[in-house]
């Protein structure tokens, strides 16, 4: 049976790792390999570009237990692949961009859609 504080903590367990400063030339399976000496691997997924196709330098290791992944975390991190030094830290879940308005945020009360902005010493 499991207490509140125990479930608590298998709710917030990640197993998933980012792989960053990655080879152009690392593929799925010199990850897997790598990795999979510090445990079971359950999913590599390396990030492409979209209009290109090619590999963006960075990629998501995913193991089957929290400490499967510490361990690489420990062991990899800074770990030469193809190269390139790794850099390997706990994967963190991705922020909201928003709608990609540019950055501009129209939100004010005095911004609303069709509304006349009055300018200062206008001849209108």
């Amino acid at each position: 049976m499991l207490i509140a504080d125990e479930a608590y903590e298998f709710i917030i367990m990640n197993s998933k790792l980012y792989i960053g400063n990655m080879s152009f030339n690392t593929g799925e399976d010199a990850l897997r390999t790598a990795f999979s000496q510090f445990g079971n691997v359950t999913d590599v997924y390396i990030a492409n570009d979209r209009e290109t196709g090619r590999p963006r330098g960075f990629a998501f290791v995913t193991f089957s237990t929290e400490e499967e992944s510490k361990l690489a975390i420990e062991k990899m991190n800074g770990f030469d692949l193809d190269g390139r030094q790794l850099t390997v830290n706990e994967a963190r879940p991705k922020e909201d961009m928003g709608g990609g308005g540019g950055g501009r945020n129209f939100s004010s009360p005095n911004r609303r859609p069709g509304a006349f902005q009055a300018r200062g010493n206008s001849r209108y």
